[in-house]
């Protein structure tokens, strides 16, 4: 039995999601292999990506320096990633495959590295096969990928988290977002972020992709540095480092981490235990951090909360009236900004 489009986006929105957009397969054609589709499945049709917004009010507390529970738990890679969408897109695919089509939930991985390892079948691709869900989402006609690669969307600009389905049901693809529609690159994100991780324009480094006859490009980020700041290696970025390292004097836009380097250095340091003993008496090498993580339910915790590739993005999106979603109490960065210094004295 044949369900139409209309359908399963009317489903999606009545299940709770926020966004809905459809796929055609041939859209993939130039994805790596370890980044296709058909890579998960091979007779998949249709990529169906959908979000679910981020709380606008979810980072009030790190702009303001005083409570980052609320965006872990709520926002970042806490409730919203690992049940609010989930569990409405485990329903949705159901929904189809009572129709009979094979639905595949996709949960947006995003691995650090890709391991050497064989195919498990000849002519496949070797495992662990993960979208580019950013791209996916592009395909899908949900929206683009800004300058700072976090993707954006007309409805809520950067404020959303995206997941798939992958289905061999053929579906008509969406209509894509053009280019420049909604980033228009102004450069918000390269003087809010306190990593100095996105390059500016004029530096002329950048990552194009082209889909049918558009093409879209963002900044070639540094993610080093971009890790380094997120997960709590610098110490003008997160409140905890100085309580149990005042000797830390890290300040990541002048590092030149790998990304790999950054992640090992930064869950290590923060999620990691040691013996108890007066001076720590927690047990924990970062304390705050490690209740951060604790948190963050599927595990992550987030520390520099987007300050300038999603709060510096959406706040100036909001202004100009380039999103639908606007708020009447006016700007989100409502006082001056932050930033701690980078060397304490110990006392």
């Amino acid at each position: 039995m044949k369900i139409s489009k209309e359908k399963i986006r009317e489903q999606g929105y009545r299940l709770g999601l926020d966004l809905i957009g459809f796929a055609s397969i041939e859209r993939f054609k130039d994805a790596p292999e370890n980044m296709h589709p058909a890579g998960i499945f091979p007779e998949a049709k249709t990529v169906i990506v959908v979000g679910k917004r981020i709380l606008r009010g979810g980072w009030r507390g790190i702009e303001e320096g005083t409570n980052w529970i609320s965006y872990t738990y709520f926002d970042y890679h806490g409730l919203l990633n690992t049940f609010f969408i989930p569990e409405p897109l485990y329903q949705l695919a159901c929904f189809i495959e009572d129709y009979g089509y094979e639905a595949v939930p996709y949960y947006p991985g995003v691995p650090e590295t890709h391991m050497s390892v064989k195919p498990l079948r000849k002519g496949q691709p070797s495992p662990d096969v993960n979208l580019a869900i950013r791209i996916a989402a592009t395909c899908a006609g949900l929206g683009e990928i800004g300058w700072s690669k976090v993707f954006l969307t007309k409805k809520f600009g950067p404020r959303q988290r995206i997941h798939a389905i992958i289905t061999d049901m053929e579906i008509e693809p969406d209509e894509l977002v053009k280019p420049g529609t909604i980033c228009i690159k102004c450069m918000r994100c390269v003087e809010g972020c306190p990593s100095k991780a996105i390059p500016h324009i004029k530096e002329n480094k950048k990552i194009q992709i082209k889909i049918e006859n558009n093409q879209y490009e963002w900044a070639d980020i540094h993610f080093g540095r971009c890790t380094l700041s997120y997960h709590g290696g610098d110490s003008r970025i997160s409140p905890f480092i100085h309580k149990d390292f005042p000797g830390w004097n890290i300040d990541a836009s002048k590092q030149d981490f790998s990304e790999e380097a950054a992640y090992k250095f930064c869950w290590t340091l923060s999620t990691g235990r040691w013996r108890k003993t007066n001076e720590f008496p927690s047990g924990y090498i970062i304390e705050g951090h490690a209740m951060l993580q604790k948190w963050g339910e599927g595990g992550s915790y987030g520390i520099c909360g987007s300050r300038g590739c999603m709060r510096s993005c959406f706040d100036y999106l909001e202004q100009r009236k380039n999103v639908e979603q606007t708020f009447k109490t006016g700007k989100f960065i409502k006082r001056k900004r932050w930033i701690l210094p980078y060397k304490v004295s110990r006392k």
